[in-house]
């Protein structure tokens, strides 16, 4: 595998634009597959400085929009199509809410698009998001494999 570029994808999403039928996705795939991303860097965190209290909101990346969205299977290590999880907490309104850290799998490669998908109070604005991603040159046989990984369900092991 050959580097050969950064990518930075920020937005902003709502649990309801999160739940399973409609995550929000980030269109990756430019008609090669001989090219990947990686994720490198994933960032959640609250969007509403005029919420008082704790505001916490968690995300995770998938490489499908079929994953599990229920609020006790939400984090699902378990499914191969996830490749991180990440969280934040804390009160907005006396400014940035500290992040919990991001859990990226080491192992992720998306030739593909790539889907986020985030939980967090029900009165909150919505959730923050930030991806930094490298681009990597890869074999046309690398792409197909990894395209067959992102799209299998279940244990990823």
């Amino acid at each position: 595998m050959k580097k050969i570029g950064m990518f930075t994808a920020r937005g902003k999403t709502t649990e309801n634009e999160s739940e399973s039928d409609n995550p929000k996705k980030i269109e990756l795939f430019d008609g090669r597959f001989d090219t990947a991303y990686r994720v490198v860097e994933f960032y959640v965190w609250g969007a509403d400085m005029s919420a008082s209290g704790n505001i916490d909101v968690s995300g995770k990346l998938a490489t499908s929009k079929n994953v599990s969205d229920v609020p006790t299977d939400f984090w699902n290590a378990d499914d191969g199509r996830e490749i991180a999880w990440a969280g934040s907490a804390g009160s907005l309104d006396t400014g940035f809410n500290a992040p919990m850290g991001a859990i990226i799998d080491p192992e992720n490669l998306i030739v593909e698009d790539l889907y986020v998908f985030g939980r967090a109070p029900s009165d909150t604005a919505g959730i923050n998001y930030m991806i930094v991603m490298e681009k990597y040159e890869i074999s046309d046989w690398t792409g197909a494999l990894t395209m067959a990984k992102d799209r299998a369900m279940g244990n990823s092991a």
